[in-house]
């Protein structure tokens, strides 16, 4: 689990196919490794990757080729910069909203136009994720915990502050290129316990026929 707030802007150092799969160097640039574990869970641009290695400024995780089915991780290049984040703690302050480092989705940055100091970015969506974004809902871009501020059918927009900005890889965001999108998990959540509710009320609706059925009634 992740909290959205970007620690440290790092750079891909290495890139090497592996049979499919895909061996990745990350320079952790500033990153604190110091308690971090064979094993652990980093967070790059919002996807949650394991520690296989541990290098002197930095890691190598492996990238599954499910993962890159649904990422574009497949088209880093060494040298991009890319947003990390440490797993939280019982003691890490939740200054974002909760995040899980699964891509739900592939957005594509439509429009970037300065707004006094801060940036506004608007952001295109696959039709699958409509329902689950909302004006003032949260939402992760590339592992940035951000509010939504507009949404229309295709898209929605954001509001980047100065800081956010300058400490993530928002900066660099061209039009045209694309986004890791994670949807709130409170969505998630609230749409299966809708759904199985229905499902239950549905089933446990009696009628003739059904007691027929069930030997309940003689059918006439």
């Amino acid at each position: 689990m992740f909290t959205g707030i970007i620690q440290a802007v790092g750079r891909v150092s290495s890139l090497a196919l592996k049979t499919g799969d895909l061996l990745i160097g990350l320079d952790a640039n500033g990153l604190d490794l110091s308690g971090c574990e064979l094993g652990d869970s980093i967070a790059v641009n919002g996807v949650c990757l394991t520690v296989i290695k541990l290098t002197h400024n930095g890691f190598l995780a492996d990238v599954s080729n499910e993962t890159l089915s649904h990422t574009n991780i497949a088209d880093f290049k060494i040298g991009c910069a890319v947003n990390l984040e440490k797993a939280l703690t019982l003691s890490t302050p939740l200054g974002g909203h909760l995040v899980s480092g699964h891509v739900d989705g592939l957005g594509k940055v439509t429009s970037i136009k300065k707004d006094a100091r801060s940036v506004r970015v608007e952001v295109g969506y696959p039709p699958k994720l409509a329902r689950y974004i909302a004006e003032k809902g949260s939402i992760t871009i590339d592992g940035v915990s951000l509010t939504v501020n507009t949404v229309t059918d295709h898209g929605f927009g954001l509001n980047i502050v100065p800081h956010t900005a300058e400490r993530t890889i928002i900066s660099q965001y061209r039009v045209g290129q694309s986004v890791h999108l994670e949807i709130d998990m409170l969505a998630r959540y609230v749409e299966r316990m809708l759904s199985v509710q229905q499902k239950e009320a549905s089933e446990s609706t009696l009628t003739k026929q059904k007691l027929a059925a069930a030997g309940f009634m003689r059918p006439r």
